[in-house]
């Protein structure tokens, strides 16, 4: 059985061992972070593994809501905040950044774990089809239907367009789905991404909703 793989981002040494420990006991990967600057790093060099994200709020060099935004610009994976901050205005300020849960110190690791699994849970079965305007995504068997009508795609028009529909409204830039497409120690150049644009374009025709965003990159949006 495959290991759910998390990032736990915490600056108190002593908590993140315990955090680190425990999910280590029930079968987790654990990558983490003493500080915001390397929780971006680490988040970065291992977002294809990444399940979930156990983020402080108050960090060293980079606030959690920094860190989060930066996650924000390249993945939509759950991210839980984890902090001792009781005031409404910064829980708030954390979900307006994309965080999908907020959990209060002290917390129990148990609870912290059952908040894991129930939004992953949650996540996959969000994930299993995803939709704008027209176009439709089934992400298990990579198939992508407009119109109802199935749309044949290579492995990478597929990939794109669903890293596309996972970030709509975003722009984009080419260095971005560079990295989170191909990796980041990929040799080519961003030409392969306006070829493969080009050919998604001609398949899903007046649907496409890929804006060009000169200079920068590319935005999906949804019709």
């Amino acid at each position: 059985m495959e290991k759910t793989t998390i990032l736990v981002i915490e600056d108190e040494k002593k908590l993140l061992k315990t955090l680190k420990d425990f999910f280590e006991l029930n079968q987790y990967q654990v990558y983490t972070a003493e500080d915001g600057l390397e929780g971006i790093q680490q988040f970065k060099a291992h977002s294809k593994e990444i399940s979930c994200v156990l983020l402080d709020v108050m960090l060293p060099f980079a606030s959690g809501n920094e860190v989060l935004k930066q996650i924000r610009l390249i993945s939509n994976v759950p991210v839980i905040m984890l902090t001792a901050k009781e005031e409404v205005e910064d829980q708030l300020k954390s979900l307006s950044y994309g965080a999908d849960n907020y959990i209060m110190k002290p917390y129990s690791l148990a609870v912290v774990k059952m908040h894991i699994e129930a939004l992953l849970k949650r996540f996959r079965q969000e994930q299993d089809f995803l939709t704008a305007g027209e176009i439709r995504i089934e992400t298990g068997a990579q198939k992508v239907y407009v119109r109802d009508e199935f749309v044949e795609t290579t492995p990478k028009e597929f990939e794109l367009l669903h890293f596309f529909m996972k970030n709509e409204g975003i722009v984009l830039t080419r260095d971005q789905i560079l990295d989170s497409i191909w990796g980041y120690h990929y040799v080519g150049d961003t030409r392969t991404i306006d070829t493969i644009v080009k050919q998604l374009r001609k398949k899903l025709g007046d649907s496409s909703c890929i804006r060009t965003v000169y200079g920068i990159g590319y935005c999906f949006e949804g019709k």
